[in-house]
């Protein structure tokens, strides 16, 4: 529902410039039952170091519950309930272990004018966090605030303006409390074919710095997209995914410095299997 959640603003130029990149080893299996269970085992490999994960979900009607267990001994799970006494609310209840402290109570609200996110810790000084979109699909302001009630600080305080319309999406974002300001779009070009472009400028006051990335996407085939990006500091990446049975990918992807390409080369690849 319009206008969606607070991390909903922007989120097509972070999708089209950053998901999927990678450069590191990853496999991923997913089966299904038709009783509403999922397992999931996953295994990446980066540098010299391996990270292994089991996620299994089990959902029943409005009833989600994930548990994911992973090599570094850490268990989380977490109990989602839609349309939770009212619809448009969804409760989330999500604890890690061992770590005792970790456990959160979140609320999910979504209206077709106001999108709010509440969550707090489930200890004796938890952090609040309290984020709202309000607005229409074309036009939304929202606010995203934390509160650490051990120091009785604001830990974090942000803001973003979003416009939409059927091809072109932009946003703007005050992150940092407001040091950083963060300026996106995402242009549709061809539907036919989705190929898009996209922008992102982050610019820090406090540093006088700027960060700019472009980057672009065409779908070959309809079971093949390749993209492509490149930042102000001369790092250039580029993928191809293929879709080679429905909802399995092998995704190839390659990181270069253009100012040092004979040192700075990477090549990532990741398969995911789902039956």
């Amino acid at each position: 529902m319009a206008p969606g959640l607070y991390t909903d603003i922007g989120k097509k130029t972070r999708d089209l410039l950053y998901k999927d990149y990678n450069t590191h080893q990853k496999f991923s299996v997913t089966t299904c039952s038709p009783h509403g269970v999922a397992i999931t085992a996953a295994g990446t490999r980066k540098n010299e170091s391996l990270f292994g994960e089991l996620h299994t979900q089990i959902k029943n009607k409005k009833l989600t519950v994930d548990v994911k267990a992973n090599s570094e001994s850490d268990l989380l799970t977490t109990i989602t309930v839609d349309e939770f006494g009212t619809p448009g609310l969804k409760s989330i209840l999500s604890l890690v272990v061992p770590d005792q402290r970790s456990g959160k109570l979140e609320l999910q609200y979504l209206h077709e004018y106001a999108g709010v996110n509440a969550s707090v810790g489930l200890n004796s000084n938890p952090m609040v966090n309290l984020s709202g979109v309000f607005g229409s699909k074309e036009l939304s302001v929202g606010v995203d605030v934390s509160f650490d009630t051990a120091t009785s600080n604001f830990t974090k305080y942000n803001a973003a303006l979003s416009l939409t319309n059927p091809d072109l999406i932009a946003s703007l974002h005050l992150n940092n409390h407001g040091d950083t300001m963060v300026a996106s779009y995402y242009h549709l070009v061809k539907h036919h074919s989705g190929t898009a472009v996209g922008a992102e400028l982050s610019h820090s006051f406090s540093r006088n710095e700027s960060t700019l990335i472009f980057g672009s996407q065409h779908s070959l085939d309809p079971h093949t997209t390749v993209k492509a990006r490149f930042n102000n500091y001369g790092m250039a990446s580029a993928l191809v995914q293929h879709e080679w049975r429905p909802k399995s990918f092998i995704t190839i992807s390659g990181e270069v410095d253009t100012k040092a390409i004979e040192k700075s080369t990477k090549v990532g690849l990741s398969v995911v299997l789902k039956h």
